[in-house]
């Protein structure tokens, strides 16, 4: 039997996700708000979806790459969703970072109907979506998680099998928690730099020489902020998501997050201030802004040695 992919949800890294499955063979069915996305990949052969129903009831797994897990259950559940139009045996693989309970809720349901469910959340940015370079954390059975591991592999380069279903998604969270705080940290550091009036190119060396290396510090803001580009790989607003997720799911296990709150309040500030839409690594220019300091900036051309 032919497998049809059905992928609903072309955003920033959806996109891409997708534009990758069906240059390397995939039979796919898209399906987005934004029709020139869904144009952009009619033009490299997919199909467009008329509905969430129509790609539920023409594909063995749906994917769904959503904001949150407010559009992942609307689009689940209900007379039109994937769970009441899916045939027997098709697997739901939902690539969102959404609320772990949400997805026990998810799989459950998806079971009743015969359904299975995969939960495969992305990691690193954009940039790395763009060239087929994502890393996927998966909560899956044995069994799905072979059948769509061919999909990852098109869509990625690194892919861990985390358990079962809910513990893609919960790892997640643990990785974004780090790596949303280690912008936040790197954000003050480099504004005491300025206002210290150190050099920021020597001051980057000595961080990047140090224990006080971090990935976002190396991949993410030589590449971004530093240079002036806050175009969003992944925004202050999704950080600020993400950061609810952590809290609200280590308060539901009883797991005291102290850091955690704090620095899903200063995301909380920027989101007021309005800079919600820039690249999470401008928490940067916000704290900043706020405290009248010069911008952190390398010369153009700078990369970490």
């Amino acid at each position: 039997m032919t497998t049809k992919i059905g992928f609903i949800g072309l955003g920033r890294m959806g996109k891409p996700m997708a534009s990758h499955l069906q240059k390397k063979g995939f039979d796919l069915i898209v399906l987005d708000l934004n029709q020139q996305a869904v144009a952009e990949l009619v033009a490299l052969g997919a199909t467009a979806g008329q509905s969430v129903a129509d790609i539920a009831r023409s594909c063995n797994i749906v994917i769904t790459m959503l904001p949150s897990s407010v559009e992942v259950e609307k689009l689940s559940y209900g007379a039109d969703g994937i769970f009441a139009n899916a045939a027997k045996g098709t697997i739901l693989m939902d690539m969102s970072t959404i609320d772990p309970l949400a997805t026990d809720r998810l799989s459950a349901e998806a079971n009743k109907h015969g359904l299975t469910m995969v939960d495969a959340p992305v990691g690193r940015l954009a940039e790395h979506a763009d060239r087929a370079e994502c890393l996927f954390m998966v909560g899956a059975s044995d069994a799905d998680f072979k059948t769509v591991t061919p999909l990852l592999n098109a869509m990625g380069n690194s892919t861990f099998h985390c358990g079962p279903v809910g513990t893609g998604g919960r790892t997640k969270l643990v990785n974004n928690y780090v790596a949303i705080t280690l912008t936040q940290v790197n954000g003050e550091a480099l504004a005491l730099s300025q206002r210290f009036g150190l050099d920021i190119t020597k001051t980057l060396a000595v961080l990047l020489g140090t224990s006080a290396n971090n990935g976002q510090l190396r991949m993410n803001f030589p590449n971004k902020v530093l240079a002036g580009d806050t175009t969003p790989g992944f925004t202050i607003d999704l950080a600020h998501k993400d950061l609810s997720l952590v809290v609200n799911a280590a308060h539901a296990a009883k797991v005291p997050m102290p850091v955690a709150a704090a620095v899903h309040e200063s995301f909380s500030q920027a989101r007021a201030a309005e800079f919600g839409a820039i690249d999470f690594s401008g928490i940067a220019d916000v704290i900043c802004e706020v405290s009248k300091i010069n911008k952190p900036r390398v010369p153009k051309g700078w990369k970490p040695s």
